[in-house]
């Protein structure tokens, strides 16, 4: 099971707010660090939310920790260029030495997006930019590794005899992860592209991913290619006062009501229930980045009895 936290800033962030983080994550024994991708809180009239570009943070993080994995869960596919992306995270894992996935969604946040004057297509439209986008993505990568060039014409996108064009660090290129709740055209675009399906939060975990296993069946994919990761809003304390501190930071009732709220026993024992459903990655989602302590017990207290537990172990 790798183990990865997940930062999402209730009230936006500095630079140096999200280094410690990052760096806590990496001392407490963590597989992986990742940042939302957002210009706004869930709150749209909170006037205390600081926005950071999360590319930007994670080139800075690159050359600042040293063995955690870095990314985003999920980047928007609205929010960048297909070909400027691509460049983008392969510099950042070029910076890194090679610890970078992209995940990348369809973006979902209209208000966010009117803001910062970003265009929010219909959603079928940004689920088609998001399949283009990752068609260019891992098109640009794939030439690089080969030494070819690359083109693609589509309704979105359109890129011109590139023959220069982006070389990430890893190979064949960074994991890509691809996720979230949708029946359809979520799972079936995760087949066609990515290392990583994330079954979201809530709902039937077991069930989105048995419906990701028979879209990789339906084009002729061995499902056991990709890992499987979930989402955990977690609020970890020693005693019930450190408990309730904690989950009243969580950021909304859907989180609340889907969140590992507990002691580390408790926290351990819902990890372990992820895990008999199928995932083996999880993402802990935190909203208070200055409680370092908080990371700090969890990787004292939770981590060493998840990795010792047989695989699907509840108990």
């Amino acid at each position: 099971m790798r183990m990865r936290v997940l930062m999402e800033p209730r009230h936006g962030a500095r630079y140096d707010e999200i280094l410690a983080l990052a760096r806590a994550t990496e001392a407490a024994g963590f597989d992986a660090f990742f940042r939302s991708d957002h210009l706004m809180g869930v709150d749209p009239h909170d006037r205390t939310y600081r926005p950071t570009d999360c590319w930007t943070t994670l080139g800075g993080l690159a050359r600042e920790t040293r063995r955690v994995r870095l990314g985003a869960l999920v980047g928007a596919a609205t929010f960048r260029e297909a070909g400027l992306l691509a460049t983008i995270v392969a510099s950042v894992d070029e910076m890194s030495g090679g610890r970078v996935e992209l995940g990348l969604g369809t973006g979902w946040y209209e208000r966010e997006h009117a803001a910062f004057g970003i265009p929010f297509p219909p959603t079928r439209d940004r689920f088609d930019r998001l399949e283009e986008q990752l068609t260019v993505v891992t098109g640009l990568w794939r030439a690089a590794r080969d030494g070819t060039s690359f083109s693609h014409e589509g309704s979105h996108h359109r890129i011109a005899d590139n023959h220069t064009p982006p070389q990430p660090a890893q190979d064949p290129y960074p994991p890509v992860i691809v996720g979230g709740s949708g029946p359809r055209r979520t799972p079936a675009i995760a087949a066609r592209f990515a290392d990583e399906f994330n079954g979201a939060l809530g709902g039937d975990l077991a069930e989105r991913y048995a419906v990701f296993d028979r879209a990789c069946e339906a084009i002729g994919r061995d499902p056991a290619t990709a890992r499987r990761s979930a989402v955990l809003p977690v609020a970890c304390g020693a005693d019930p006062a450190q408990v309730a501190r904690r989950g009243a930071v969580i950021g909304s009732d859907l989180m609340r009501d889907n969140a590992a709220i507990g002691s580390p026993e408790q926290v351990t024992d819902r990890i372990g229930r992820l895990a008999q459903a199928g995932a083996d990655t999880v993402y802990l989602h935190v909203y208070d980045i200055a409680d370092l302590d908080h990371i700090a017990l969890i990787g004292a207290e939770v981590l060493p009895h998840v990795a010792a537990r047989p695989e699907g172990a509840l108990q």
